[in-house]
């Protein structure tokens, strides 16, 4: 049997871009449950790439992904635009002030700018941050590109392959998975996303309390239509965000709903509560909700991701945690995760990244 020197469990947009990372020196398996790449958390977001979008810490990881994401074709521009009620201008101060130092380009609007922007917006909105740097991510390009990239440097990738049990003797690791396929690496990385606690278990390395946490968006067709070049519309409070999509809006209440790891559907409550806040934002008048889907996003307790070797556990690493943000991060990221594993040193796309804030050890008691 074959033993890698990388094999990775998971090949959404996490485990897909670490793995094309690491091939251009290792050679490494990519295990997925799924019939096919992506099929739960990326392959159902509606990504943007948001300077401020995760807080201050991962701000560092957006803009180091930002020029590799611009050249290669996967951004375009929208825009983002943070509102809020009279009674909320604190959060919108705070909101500046708290950004503003981190690199991200953002500005305070008045109600006559915020009108300008979001035609029928209602009057009690009436203050605005405008992130003019934000952008549409194509997810799927995005995904493919890595996969495709991984292929090039040699990638094995075995579908159909969840994990069933994992043991390790004399520097390998033993991988056994449901169906009889079994594999042989040297170090395991963990980037199960919504799986990724119950992933460490099977290696004994245990839980660090990654969450799955269920997303609703829904599909409605509006009248008036939205404008093509509306941005990216949020709650200052997270209630809402909507932002156009070939001449539909794409409408989530920002919903944090538990959720074991599973195969994610919509909750209709979400879908109501999404339409209901957004009515009290503009006088369009919703026709249709044409469709509506879920997708899990899983945060470690601090919310921040978790890239790096497990202290307690050798040969196994972890690169999860990534929440909602991991499709816009991905390519510092994962270059950032191959050069801790590599032993590489940083270069320019990760010389101002502090690893030490996403290290696992500051999860374990």
């Amino acid at each position: 049997m074959t033993t890698y020197d990388f094999a990775i469990v998971g090949a959404g947009i996490a485990g897909a871009s670490l793995a094309a990372e690491l091939a251009a020196h290792a050679s490494v398996l990519l295990l997925e449950a799924e019939d096919r790449p992506g099929y739960h958390a990326t392959g159902r977001s509606a990504a943007f790439w948001e300077q401020c979008y995760g807080g201050p810490q991962i701000v560092p990881l957006t803009l180091a992904s930002g020029p590799y994401l611009q050249q290669h074709g996967f951004l375009s521009r929208r825009g983002a635009l943070y509102i809020g009620r009279e009674s909320e201008r604190p959060q919108l101060d705070a909101f500046m002030e708290t950004f503003g130092p981190t690199g991200a380009v953002i500005e305070r609007l008045d109600r006559e700018a915020l009108a300008a922007i979001v035609p029928g917006v209602r009057p009690e909105w009436t203050g605005a941050v405008w992130e003019p740097a934000c952008a549409d991510i194509d997810v799927a390009g995005l995904h493919q590109h890595y996969l495709a990239l991984g292929r090039q440097r040699g990638v094995v990738p075995a579908m159909r392959a969840r994990v069933a049990g994992l043991s390790r003797a004399s520097g390998v690791w033993a991988i056994a998975c449901e169906g009889g396929q079994s594999f042989a690496a040297a170090t395991l990385i963990d980037a199960a996303g919504a799986w990724a606690d119950s992933v460490a278990t099977l290696a004994g390395a245990g839980p660090l309390g990654i969450q799955p946490l269920l997303r609703t968006v829904a599909q409605l067709r509006t009248e008036p239509a939205p404008p093509a070049d509306l941005p990216l519309v949020l709650d200052i409070a997270g209630r809402f965000y909507f932002k156009p999509e070939a001449g539909r809006l794409w409408l989530s209440p920002h919903d944090e709903t538990l959720s074991d790891p599973c195969d994610a559907a919509p909750e209709e409550l979400a879908v109501a509560e999404a339409i209901a806040r957004f009515e009290t934002v503009t006088d369009w008048r919703i026709e249709a909700v044409e469709r509506r889907w879920a997708g899990l996003r899983s945060f470690a307790p601090d919310r921040l991701p978790v890239y790096g070797p497990d202290p307690r556990v050798e040969g196994f690493a972890w690169f999860a945690g990534q929440g909602g943000y991991g499709i816009q991060t991905a390519p510092a990221a994962a270059r950032l995760m191959a050069q801790l594993l590599l032993e590489f040193e940083r270069d320019e796309m990760t010389n101002q990244l502090d690893a030490s804030l996403y290290a696992p050890d500051r999860l374990i008691r």
